[in-house]
């Protein structure tokens, strides 16, 4: 087996099929900015805000708690370069979530929150027997993010906030074939297992409101490492004969979630209507690489080998050269009555990988969304709100002398083509 073939899954480890936002970056924190194409930078809808621009909480008056949750349903198929059939994932749904809790002072100008959300998180699994199978067969991936926040306003139009983001909890179980039998007709398997440490990072933002129809953001999103430092190694059906060179028992890898720098601006051109348009620039050029290291000494077989081995080395990296990349974002509300309110947007995003760079675990491409949502107030304190995206991915093809060129033959040559739908329900209580 070639190594480089199992790092690719292994760039799944905060990645899979991300829900709306290119490479393995997820935007689905606060189900009304999810109906208005994800913005939020420049507004200060309501307590989500800490994940938007923690500067704009100190102005979101109503202080409340918000439980928001998605399902994403993706459809993602792929032709080889070489022909057969295509191939469709198997059918899989993923649930991301947020909870946002925000308090003021009596005086408005503090506030203070507590935010958390899953920003990384999917589950893919190919169809059996597909073409990349000593790739990647299966994903399943969860995060979670704890952020507390605290904001103040300098003025009545002016405010500042921060917070730290705490990569709380991360799970990563993948797995893929191996190109050799133990028993016959059977291909070998391995199976890569872990939890990421707990890391911080911090975010901070400042939102100005010169007038009642025109408010302004920023905010600013650090980097962090995550890292999985122990996973467990697990093979199946391979065969003794070969054992010494699958040995490992565990492995330790690290990814970077790249900074992310945002700006945003809002319109309220009259009382019930609010427009908004945003662009995030992330910084995806720190993914370099994807380097694994594999230690133990009791892999299949139950053979003694020098180290943790797979496919006969310890060591490894793969190729990812990803590049900075652009979201644009455009959204807006009405409020149709005191109780209904509608909204709708859209966004397009740059895809951060290069021609031959696409992995089976990231078959990403520039991509465009398209939202709507609603809101209904069943009460002075109480109230639902309801979102939907649909995603399409542009249709993404390497060949074979494009992988050899980059030098990523590792991967497999061929067509992705990926469709995402994505409803959204929320709730919240303001006092």
């Amino acid at each position: 087996m070639n190594l480089k073939t199992l790092l690719l899954a292994g760039g799944a480890l905060l990645s899979g099929t991300a829900a709306s936002a290119g490479g393995f970056q997820v935007s689905l924190a606060g189900i009304k900015n999810n109906g208005m194409g994800g913005v939020g930078v420049g507004l200060s809808l309501d307590q989500a805000a800490m994940f938007y621009n923690p500067g704009a909480l100190a102005m979101v008056r109503e202080r409340g708690v918000q439980i928001g949750g998605n399902a994403t349903f993706a459809r993602s198929a792929f032709r080889s370069q070489f022909g057969g059939e295509q191939r469709e994932l198997r059918n899989s749904v993923v649930t991301p979530f947020s909870v946002f809790a925000g308090f003021g002072s009596s005086d408005n100008k503090f506030a203070a929150g507590i935010a958390i959300y899953t920003p990384f998180g999917s589950k893919l699994q190919y169809a059996n027997g597909w073409e990349g199978r000593f790739s990647l067969t299966d994903i399943d991936l969860k995060s979670i993010f704890v952020q507390p926040t605290v904001s103040y306003a300098i003025t009545d139009k002016l405010s500042v906030g921060g917070g730290l983001v705490i990569l709380a909890y991360g799970a990563v179980n993948l797995q893929k074939d191996i190109p050799i039998e133990g028993q016959p007709g059977v291909p070998g398997h391995v199976t890569l297992d872990g939890k990421a440490l707990t890391k911080i990072g911090f975010n901070g933002g400042i939102y100005y409101k010169p007038t009642e129809k025109l408010s302004i953001g920023a905010s600013y999103r650090s980097r962090i490492d995550a890292t999985v430092d122990a996973g467990e190694v697990t093979f199946n059906n391979v065969p003794a004969s070969v054992g010494a060179r699958f040995t490992a028992t565990e492995f330790d890898v690290t990814l970077p979630l790249p900074a992310t720098t945002s700006l945003g601006v809002g319109f309220m051109p009259m009382e019930k209507l609010t427009v908004a348009v945003d662009v995030n620039y992330v910084q995806w050029s720190a993914y370099k690489s994807l380097d694994f290291k594999f230690r133990g000494n009791n892999g299949a077989g139950g053979l003694v080998a020098p180290s943790g081995q797979v496919g006969g080395v310890n060591f490894s990296n793969s190729k990812r050269e990803y590049e900075d990349a652009f979201t644009f974002r455009v959204g807006g509300q009405y409020q149709v009555t005191d109780a209904f309110t509608v909204r709708a947007g859209g966004s397009y995003d740059m895809s951060p990988v290069k021609d031959g760079f696409v992995t089976p675990e990231t078959p990403d491409a520039d991509r465009l969304g398209l939202t709507a949502g609603i809101s209904y107030k069943v009460s002075d304190h109480f109230g639902v709100d309801v979102s939907t995206q649909f995603i399409n991915l542009k249709e993404r093809t390497q060949t074979q002398d494009e992988l050899i060129a980059a030098g990523t033959a590792d991967r497999i040559a061929g067509t992705y083509k990926t469709r995402i739908v994505i409803p959204g329900i929320g709730f919240n209580y303001t006092f």
